[in-house]
């Protein structure tokens, strides 16, 4: 399914709330004059809540597992708003909020 493509400005949380950045954006392809993301590229989360019986376990990274199949760059698939992605340690996805609407990927 056709989705706008992520990028280094586009607001992705994991699923108790701390915030996504990509480690390595990918400035061969801009929208809006910002770096996108592919789907090999780890993304850092920062302020996850998360604990379990009382200990943090709060999400450290997230990876993309599902990304475009028809939009590469330098032969990597990039990231849509409709892609998933698994954060580590505890297994929860990654929710993309908000991104460009201009470039739409597939």
């Amino acid at each position: 399914m056709p989705g706008p493509l992520l990028h280094l400005g586009a607001s992705v949380l994991c699923a108790h709330g701390g915030t996504a950045t990509p480690t390595t954006p990918n400035p061969r392809v801009l929208v809006g004059g910002q770096p996108t993301a592919v789907m090999s590229a780890p993304w850092a989360i920062a302020g996850c809540p998360f604990n379990v019986s009382g200990g943090p376990s709060p999400c450290v990274t997230g990876q993309w597992v599902v990304a475009a199949t028809r939009v590469m760059s330098n032969g990597q698939p990039l990231v849509l708003m409709d892609s998933q992605a698994v954060c580590a340690p505890n297994g929860t996805p990654l929710l993309p909020v908000a991104a460009q609407t201009r470039v739409i990927g597939s």
